[in-house]
């Protein structure tokens, strides 16, 4: 077993070798909280959620942090457009995060740091740059100085002599460089006393980018083996960390660089600032978290996804398909194997495993899964205990532990239904047919049909 990552920085796909043989750390950059979690941002979680799963499956331990910048520019912007605190609007669009994401079924991080509750090792940090001559300050604002790191550019792969500056980099006649980037900014008149902070060189708040590099060095160390995020944070967010980060510390920053994809509509990037986003909380009002997930893994992560309601509408019915087929099984089958044994279902497993040691490449797992799933059907009604429990113990493996689509709620919700239905199972099988009608009728009031073979066995199917 060999799992390989295309890492961004090389452009290549490289074999995945920790530093510490069974321990990865993973930082993947957080929301600002300022508004509600939207589609592009489930596609970027949901993307290193099955990294992580998959890293647990082959037996790593993952530590894994993700921050939340909780103080800036638009958190300020909007706590003034409804009347309220900074912080106190950065903690509604927290707590919406973790509801919304936990609906689709995200492993939570070991850490979720924050700006606001960092801010000593912020300015240590800062402070240990600008001693070292990569920094300086003028007129209480704090720049890094992007010419003094040789290195410049070669996660984005843009040579400094060829880059124009843009506007998230800002044009400042008091830089030394319109390339520099904020490290410190210093306490504008008109903001809340709230996001100032004293310092060395007054009172301010972080740039954006330095944050990630402190909250990854203090939690994860110097060098972390996996970071993340959407494939718009290259450049500049990834590239400045990366100068800041080995400018301070004289060693690598970043092994394994990974870059998911955008989520766009009609071809075009969906983004706020082309109100062409959809909210989860939106979603959700039409769409089952399931399928949402199930639409997410569709692609590879690296590719871009074009959202459309045919698309999701397909994942729902090819999940509903998944789920018929698993509830047929569960009522026939006994509890699922403890492991797999039979050599047709060990390839199948061996194959589905492979699709995602390779760059986690979760499209061609589905198709595994829509293999395995052909499988259960086919065999329903022929194949013996035995096997089928093994079919039920590997589409829980595919399903649940390594793509993370949550079980039928029939079956996490209702298992005395299907005690309800053993019973009424036995009592057709000794024609007891007074007995039988009576547990067909209290299925039925649970909400639950069935469906009669000609064998004598029964299966449960959808809510009515």
């Amino acid at each position: 077993m060999t799992i390989k990552i295309h890492n961004t920085l090389s452009n290549k796909k490289e074999e995945f070798h920790p530093q510490n043989e069974k321990f990865v750390s993973m930082y993947v950059c957080g929301i600002t909280p300022y508004d509600e979690v939207h589609l592009g941002h489930a596609r970027v979680y949901v993307v290193f959620d099955i990294v992580k799963r998959h890293l647990l499956r082959r037996g790593y331990r993952v530590k894994h942090v993700q921050n939340f910048t909780d103080v800036d520019d638009k958190i300020i912007k909007r706590s003034r457009e409804k009347n309220m605190k900074p912080s106190q609007l950065a903690q509604i669009y927290i707590d919406d995060y973790f509801v919304q994401t936990d609906k689709l079924n995200i492993l939570r991080a070991e850490e979720y740091p924050r700006v606001t509750r960092m801010m000593p090792e912020i300015i240590n940090f800062i402070k240990e740059l600008v001693d070292r001559g990569f920094a300086y300050e003028t007129g209480g604002d704090v720049y890094f100085s992007v010419e003094k790191f040789k290195d410049y550019g070669k996660l984005s792969k843009r040579k400094l002599k060829n880059l124009k500056a843009g506007a998230r980099v800002g044009i400042c006649a008091e830089k030394t460089s319109a390339f520099d980037f904020t490290l410190w900014k210093r306490t504008k008149e008109n903001e809340p006393r709230e996001v100032a902070w004293e310092s060395p060189w007054g009172e301010g708040r972080p740039g954006w980018h330095i944050e990630c590099s402190v909250m990854s060095s203090e939690l994860l160390g110097d060098t972390i083996d996996i970071h993340g995020g959407g494939q718009d944070l290259i450049f500049p967010h990834h590239e400045n960390e990366i100068a800041q980060s080995e400018s301070k510390t004289g060693k690598r920053f970043v092994i394994y660089w990974i870059h998911n994809g955008f989520v766009t509509v009609n071809k075009e990037k969906m983004s706020k600032s082309l109100n062409n986003f959809f909210t989860l909380k939106s979603v959700f009002e039409k769409y089952n978290p399931r399928a949402v997930r199930y639409y997410l893994l569709t692609q590879r992560y690296s590719s871009p996804l074009d959202f459309s309601d045919d698309g999701i509408e397909a994942a729902k019915n090819a999940l509903q398909g998944m789920d018929d087929a698993y509830l047929k099984l569960i009522s026939s089958a006994k509890e699922a194997a403890t492991e797999i044994t039979d050599k047709d279902l060990s390839g199948l497993q061996k194959d589905f495993l492979g699709a995602l040691d390779n760059d986690f490449n979760s499209e061609k797992a589905l198709s595994y899964l829509h293999e395995l799933k052909s499988l259960m059907l086919k065999e329903l009604f022929t194949a013996g205990g035995e096997r089928l429990s093994q079919l039920r113990k590997l589409f829980e493996d595919f399903t649940g532990t390594s793509l993370g689509i949550a079980l039928p709620e029939e079956h996490n919700a209702d298992r005395v239904v299907h005690g309800l239905l053993k019973e009424r199972n036995e009592a057709r099988k000794n024609k007891n047919w007074t007995e039988s009608d009576r547990l067909r009728k209290l299925i039925n009031e649970k909400g639950y049909r069935i469906s009669d073979n000609e064998d004598g066995s029964s299966v449960l199917m959808k809510k009515v």
